[in-house]
Formats: C-alpha cells, sequence, structure tokens
C-alpha cells in the first residue's frame, strides 16, 4: 500500500539495492559508495544509508549517515566528509508494506560484544514473525520493524559460539528461510552472502586495491570496477587484505531466481548470473510478437521497463519502433500523489504521448506487467486521446496470479486484475483493441535455460513453502 496517499500502488517495486567497498590499501571508500548506490537507485527511492568503518584504526567505530529521499537528496558532500574509512556499506530502500521512516532505514549498525557489524540486506524473508518471536522471548529488543534486524541479531548471537563472523553468519543462514542478499561489514572484513536459493543476485568487483559487493553490475560499471563473478546462492564470501576467501557449504543445485529481475527490476546494461538482462527483455518482445502478432503501424515501450522489449518486438516483426512517451524524470518521491479519485493525475504527471507519433496510427505498447490495470486503461487512453486510431497491448509477463513474498511487491490475489478477470475481460477494462502476455511456458527462454527460476507469482509454485498469513504488513524493506 501507497503510505502517502492510501491506495495500493497499480505498479511493481523492487525492493531495495546493496552496495559494499572495502579499499585494502586504506583509502576512503564514500565516494565509491555514494556512486554505487546512484547507480542502484532504481531498487528503491524512499531512503538511502552508508555506514564506514577503519579497519586500521584503534577503536574502530563505524561512522553512518542515511535519511530519507533519493541518494542525493540524502547525501552532499559536507556529510560524506564526515564519512572517514576504507571500508563500507551501503544501501537504497523500498518498503513494500512496513513503515517507511528513518528507524527502519539501512545499513543497521550493531555494537555487541565481539565489536561492531554493519548490514545491508536485500529479500524478504518467510519466517520473519518467527524468528522475531523466538528472539524476543529470548531477551532481544528489536528498534525496527523489517526482518534485516532478525538477521543481524542472529548473526550477533551467533558469533558468541563461532571462532569468526563468517561462521555466526553461515549459522544464521541455516536459520533463515527466504530471499536474502547480505553485505556485512566487521572491524576488518567485507563478507557478501546469497540465500541458497538466489532469488536477487550479488556480485563481486575490484578497481586496483579496492574490492566491492552489489546488487547489480551496473554499479560495478558506476565506479569504473572490473566484474570478478556472481556470488553464488548459498555462498557466503569473505574479503580481507589477503583477498577472497569463499564458503560454499551452503550451495545446492536447486535455483529460484527471481524471473522478474530479468522483466523488470535490473537496470538493462546489467547481467543477473551471466545472463544480459537486455538481451532477456529484447528475448520477451521476439516472443510477444511470436505468440500474439497483430498488423500496427508503431511499436512503443512504456518507459522505462518496456522499451527493450518493444525492440524486441519491433525486431521481431518488422514493424517500426518509435518513441511515443515522453517521460518526467523529476516527480521524485516528494510528489504528493493523488487519492483514488484523481489517481489520473499521477500517470498524467510521469508521462505525456506524443501526438506527432501515434496520431492516425495503429500502435502496439508493451510494458512490463499489469497490476491492477488502472495505470494501463489510464495509458491506454492517454494513447488514443492523442488520436491512436487502434492500441494494442503487449505484456512481456505472465499474468500476476499470485502474491509474491520474496522481495516484490505483488500485492494479495483479490488487488491482482488477472486474479477474477480473463484476458478479454482485462483486454475490455483497460481499453485496449487487444491484448497478449508472455506464455507461463516461454519464460526459460529469458534465462537461457528452462528451469532455475521463480515463477510464482505467476503460477502459485512457490520454492519455499509461502507464511500461512501476509507477513508483509509487519515486515518489509
Amino acid at each position: 500500500m501507497d503510505k502517502t496517499s492510501g491506495y495500493i500502488a497499480d505498479e511493481i517495486h523492487e525492493e531495495c539495492g546493496v552496495f559494499g567497498a572495502y579499499d585494502t590499501s586504506g583509502g576512503d571508500v564514500a565516494a565509491s559508495i555514494y556512486y554505487g548506490l546512484f547507480a542502484l537507485q532504481h531498487r528503491g527511492q524512499e531512503s538511502a544509508g552508508i555506514a564506514v568503518g577503519d579497519t586500521g584504526g584503534q577503536k574502530r567505530r563505524v561512522k553512518l549517515c542515511k535519511g530519507m529521499g533519493l541518494v542525493n537528496e540524502v547525501f552532499n558532500e559536507k556529510n560524506l566528509g564526515t564519512l572517514l574509512g576504507n571500508i563500507g556499506v551501503g544501501h537504497v530502500r523500498y518498503s513494500t508494506a512496513g513503515a517507511s521512516n528513518i528507524a527502519n532505514t539501512q545499513p543497521l549498525v550493531l555494537d555487541y560484544v565481539k565489536g561492531t557489524l554493519a548490514l545491508a540486506h536485500n529479500g524478504n524473508l518467510v519466517n520473519a514473525i518467527k524468528l522475531r518471536e523466538e528472539l524476543v522471548c529470548s531477551g532481544a529488543i528489536f528498534q525496527t520493524t523489517i526482518d534485516s534486524e532478525v538477521i543481524a541479531y542472529l548473526i550477533a548471537r551467533e558469533r558468541l559460539k563461532t571462532a569468526n563472523v563468517e561462521g555466526a553468519i553461515r549459522n544464521a543462514m541455516q536459520k533463515l528461510s527466504g530471499a536474502y542478499s547480505l553485505v556485512v561489514v566487521s572491524p576488518r572484513k567485507l563478507i557478501g552472502a546469497r540465500d541458497p536459493l538466489g532469488f536477487h543476485p550479488l556480485v563481486i568487483g575490484k578497481r586496483g586495491d579496492t574490492y566491492f559487493l552489489a546488487s547489480e553490475t551496473c554499479a560495478l560499471d558506476a565506479v569504473n570496477a572490473e566484474f570478478i563473478r556472481d556470488v553464488r546462492p548459498g555462498e557466503i564470501v569473505t574479503i580481507t587484505e589477503e583477498g577472497i576467501i569463499s564458503d560454499a557449504g551452503l550451495c545446492q543445485k536447486e535455483r529460484a531466481r527471481c524471473i522478474f529481475e530479468y522483466i523488470y527490476f535490473a537496470r538493462p546494461d546489467s547481467h543477473f548470473d551471466g545472463v544480459s538482462v537486455y538481451q532477456s527483455r529484447i528475448t520477451a518482445g521476439k516472443i510477444l510478437a511470436q505468440e500474439h502478432p497483430v498488423e500496427a503501424d508503431v511499436v512503443v515501450g512504456v518507459p522505462d521497463s518496456g522499451n527493450v522489449a518493444a525492440m524486441g518486438f519491433a525486431q521481431e516483426t518488422g514493424i517500426p519502433y518509435g518513441m511515443a512517451f515522453v517521460k518526467n524524470n523529476y516527480v521524485g518521491r516528494t510528489f504528493i500523489k493523488p487519492g483514488q479519485s484523481v489517481r489520473e493525475s499521477s500517470v498524467r504527471m510521469k508521462l505525456g504521448a506524443l501526438k506527432e507519433v501515434v496520431c492516425g496510427k495503429r500502435i502496439v505498447m508493451i510494458d512490463d506487467s499489469i497490476v491492477r490495470g488502472t495505470t494501463s486503461a489510464h495509458i491506454v487512453g492517454m494513447l488514443k486521446e492523442a488520436g491512436a486510431k487502434e492500441v494494442h497491448v503487449r505484456i512481456s509477463s505472465p499474468p500476476f496470479m499470485h502474491p509474491c513474498y520474496f522481495g516484490t511487491d505483488v500485492p494479495s490475489d483479490e488487488q491482482l486484475i488477472a486474479h477474477d478477470n480473463t484476458i478479454e475481460q482485462i483486454c475490455q477494462l483497460i481499453g485496449a483493441d487487444s491484448l497478449g502476455y508472455l506464455p507461463v511456458e516461454r519464460l526459460g527462454e529469458l534465462t537461457g535455460v528452462s528451469g532455475g527460476y521463480c515463477d510464482a507469482c505467476f503460477t502459485g509454485r512457490y520454492p519455499v513453502e509461502p507464511p500461512e498469513s501476509d507477513i508483509r504488513g509487519d515486515f518489509a524493506r
């Protein structure tokens, strides 16, 4: 639910992005983390934070700066200048249902008997409530309503039983169920960990003497770092002055990569587990053209995620690709969203139609998804008001039928337009002349493999047993 206006958002949002850096030669890393977060801004626009430490300092205290808003709203030259240290972690956040406030921003910094930990987390745990209740009963006092704090407490408690922090992370991981990509800073180590199913990405990079961990490869490009490799599902990587140490003890054959990373979340210039996101979206557009051909004059994409798939559709059909929309990139978090009765104003603030492109034309409009349908209806209406003769909608994902519990804010069944309506009915509701979705049985072509991805929001086949109740009102990134 949108906390600002009180209505259910009609678009899918990503959870968050994480970025870590360790300069083994002692240089400050805050500026690099800032630029890395800037490149990950698409993964979360509600809050941002950076925590840094100094591996050579006597007290090795962690300095933390975080706040509500975009990266360039939270940080400036003055506060970045106070974040002196050669090891650190950053985070950008979008909350799906939990409170959007400063207390829930990340990174989390935890002082405990063995020192200080700073932690950033991307994903959702399905057993967070159970774990939290167990920790509370044993004396834990929580300061936030996010499941990332559950992870931090588990690591801190397990640290008392292990020889090192990476051992504590491994023990904690064996108690976690769900999706998590973690970046953890201890006094002398930068550690990355990915859940055994590998729902969301985490990559390793290097520039000179500085190592990086990031949610996407595009963030490595932003700091001019060389991509080394993906953190494997279930793997824990520990970066010290000596280099990278891998613990693959929790790795397994089964995979459940979030298919929506390829369709929407990740930037098109990123790679996820060796697969080009750009090429995945080109492939999606070509599949739509094969499955749902139509006579038309121009193919257009709904910015930004529909653009590459539209190019794929145009390549497959030979229908010219055009730009029908102008996007207002300056509608940030401070934009006061309207209530339900004037929701259309929100769409028109973000997008404008180019009459010169669409007037008198038969249009194929490519978008990544339809959630509730209201935004799609407004965009179709916008094209027809601009003079389009026909608007044929093609969606580069299957119909949403089930909620997601692993890091995507797909809402509950009753809020999904596809749950109670046929494709023909949805077509009528959004005012399109025809409607076609990407077939669920062809999703594997987006990743180049027949399995190893999670498509539960389309099929209801959850790779991890879902919670009995919707946990997303209690915990969210």
